[in-house]
Parts: structure tokens; sequence; C-alpha cells
């Protein structure tokens, strides 16, 4: 199991503006392409920042799974352009993760 912490810096005053881009375009799309978002989170005294989890079985899927997200013309045609105006996307800080073995995220 490997997940994605993924930390997101959103541009100034646009934090309404982003969740409102996440979950009415991004999330449903990559649900619906097969990813697995357990967990989302806003942070109240950094009022910039977004983090979310995404979990992938294997190295295989996620590689397969960003190809079929990323390439399709709908990321990149809809959605890509909306994420531009409200994330600073030069300060995303993906890290990945593997529960250690008494991890209830197992």
């Amino acid at each position: 199991m490997i997940y994605e912490l993924r930390q997101y810096r959103v541009r100034k005053g646009k934090l309404n503006a982003w969740l409102s881009v996440m979950n009415d375009h991004v999330l449903p799309f990559q649900v619906s392409q097969g990813m697995v978002i357990p967990a989302m989170f806003t942070a109240p005294k950094e009022k910039d920042l977004f983090i979310w989890l995404r979990r992938f079985r294997s190295e295989a899927e996620r590689k397969r799974l960003y190809r079929k997200v990323y390439g399709s013309k709908h990321w990149k045609t809809v959605i890509a352009p909306k994420i531009d105006r409200v994330l600073d996307t030069s300060r995303i800080v993906v890290t990945d993760l593997v529960p250690t073995p008494l991890s209830v995220l197992q």
C-alpha cells in the first residue's frame, strides 16, 4: 500500500474557490477514474494550506492511474485550467508514505 501525502498552497484569498474546484471537479473525476482519496484537510492556522491523501495498492497502479487521469483530455482542458487559477502549483509537495505494520491504514 502506498499513500501520497499531498500538500498544496492556495493563492491568497482563494481557499473557498479551491475547495469548490476540489469538491466539484478534482475529487469526482479522480474517483471516477479509480483513485482512492481517504482524507482531505484544511489547516485553521495556515489559511493557505490544503492537505490530502491518495492511496494506491502498488506503484504499478499509481502509474496507471496517473496516465489515465493526467493524460486525459478532460483533465487537460477542463480541470487543470481551474486549478491554475487558485493554487500556487510551484509549491506543491508530494510525499510518498508506506504504513507501518501496526497502522490502521494498512
